[in-house]
């Protein structure tokens, strides 16, 4: 058996993913089918490499099915209740920087704050019947922030498209979306909320908690973190 080690399959993720582990003397190379990808860890024995979607790594994780896995910290908290008992965070990789925000249309002056959006659910609830739409593909991580901030006449809307563009299109009031630069936002006519920052996001490579190990797989892990100076 071999430690399993999964990275992001495609993109600049898996490129930048790669670079980090060669800067330190690990070579990732790829053998392998069309959908899943498989490959070796050249430098360290026993551990394959397993190339996953960033949006399967942190269930793999959390099912043991990988021991190790790079993927990005919104995905982890997103994904996995009670994440910190399932997954270890062993390195922050220094890429992949995102903040998960929450924002509202620029043409709502009145409103900077969360407490200000609060206000502004109840009165576009009295206003038109339902309560105010926010779009997001990260519903744990909205729904807890939201309720840390008081927020309580809202509803979320599903988005697995352009979640910026929803408020344009008319199926949602607000958005909850990862940016790293903003300009998507701009462009849209959309300002971020003063307080509106939910999570600041990074690749990052985790270890599985439950995943069983074998006596190899030990020694190939214990080797594999002495040379990532981990």
């Amino acid at each position: 058996m071999s430690l399993k080690l999964g990275v992001p399959s495609k993109g600049r993720l898996m490129e930048k993913t790669f670079d980090w582990f060669a800067e330190r003397g690990v070579r990732l190379a790829l053998a392998g089918g069309e959908r899943e990808y498989a490959g070796r860890v050249d430098g360290i024995d026993g551990i394959e490499l397993v190339l996953l979607s960033a949006g399967e790594i942190p269930r793999e994780l959390a099912a043991g099915r990988i021991h190790l896995g790079v993927t990005g910290t919104d995905l982890i908290r997103e994904k996995l209740g009670q994440w910190e008992q399932r997954v270890e965070e062993l390195a922050e990789l220094g890429f992949g920087h995102a903040d998960l925000i929450i924002a509202v249309p620029q043409a709502w002056v009145d409103v900077d704050t969360m407490d200000d959006l609060d206000a502004a659910a109840a009165a576009f609830r009295a206003e038109h019947g339902f309560r105010l739409r926010i779009a997001t593909k990260y519903h744990r991580l909205v729904r807890e922030y939201l309720r840390d901030c008081g927020v309580a006449d809202y509803q979320l809307v599903d988005s697995q498209g352009a979640t910026e563009g929803t408020v344009k299109n008319e199926t949602a009031e607000a958005v909850a979306d990862i940016t790293s630069t903003g300009d998507t936002l701009r462009a849209n006519h959309l300002k971020i909320l003063s307080d509106g920052l939910i999570l600041r996001s990074s690749a990052t490579l985790y270890r599985a908690r439950n995943a069983e190990m074998t006596g190899e797989e030990r020694a190939a892990l214990a080797a594999l973190q002495e040379r990532l100076g981990l």
